[in-house]
């Protein structure tokens, strides 16, 4: 089973930038995106529908904004749609859908680049991500977390951790949180996999920063400790270029 995670920085855009093209040629079973910045009516059915894709969306009430999505090959169970608190799902963070034992969910975690509000929020949101998680895994054990967590944990995920060190993203506290948040039970499974690896998912568009490989590493494929077993390949698809972010891909044995 083939999971893909990708922030699309607006879905439309990237269609018109062969996404479609692309999903063709990587077949994944399940595609997490996030930033889909659209609402239902303006999303581009046809191109995942002529696919063999069946779409599940949760648009932000704001209009060209936040949005996350799952496109999946098989129709799942079941769909959930946000996390029950309204502040997060106005802004379409969260969606999850159910297969057989396993859930895989797109989520698209708050940045606080704009200030200090926006990273309070986030900050909230981390805390009360992992509390629905951990609520979440007492009923559904095999969960597949995907998205753009906009975190970048270690050094080795950063392009420059020095200078970058009082960045939001890369914040003392935000680091704190994801180590807490792997010690809770879940797995980044590209760094599992590739302990020593330097790659990334995200570059600025500023300063010819993709050229140069000056990026960051915010998008995971996580998955809960009992996946372990599951897990045989996670990887980046650097060479993707449909957005200022590039997909993690995480395959596993059914």
């Amino acid at each position: 089973m083939k999971i893909v995670t990708y922030n699309v920085n607006g879905l439309r855009a990237a269609v018109g930038k062969g996404i479609g093209e692309w999903i063709q040629q990587e077949q994944p079973d399940v595609l997490c995106i996030q930033e889909t910045k659209l609402q239902p009516e303006q999303f581009p059915a046809a191109v995942f529908e002529e696919l063999g894709y069946h779409s599940y969306l949760y648009c932000a009430q704001k209009k060209g904004y936040s949005g996350v999505a799952i496109i999946s090959k098989c129709k799942p169970d079941h769909v959930e749609y946000g996390i029950g608190i309204s502040e997060y799902d106005n802004e379409g963070r969260f969606i999850r859908a159910d297969f057989g034992d396993i859930s895989i969910v797109s989520a698209y975690h708050p940045s606080g680049t704009s200030g200090d509000i926006r990273q309070e929020f986030k900050m909230a949101w981390l805390d009360d991500f992992l509390k629905y998680v951990e609520n979440l895994k007492q009923t559904r054990p095999k969960l597949i977390l995907c998205g753009d967590y906009n975190i970048c944990h270690e050094p080795i995920d950063i392009h420059d951790p020095k200078r970058n060190s009082k960045n939001s993203g890369f914040l003392p506290e935000e680091r704190e949180w994801m180590t807490s948040f792997l010690s809770a039970g879940y797995i980044d499974t590209f760094r599992y996999l590739n302990p020593e690896k330097q790659q990334y998912t995200w570059w600025s568009n500023f300063f010819n920063s993709r050229a140069k490989n000056k990026g960051w590493r915010i998008d995971y494929c996580m998955v809960t400790e009992i996946m372990k077993p599951q897990i045989k390949e996670a990887y980046i698809l650097n060479e993707a270029v449909h957005s200022d972010h590039c997909p993690a891909v995480l395959e596993i044995t059914k």
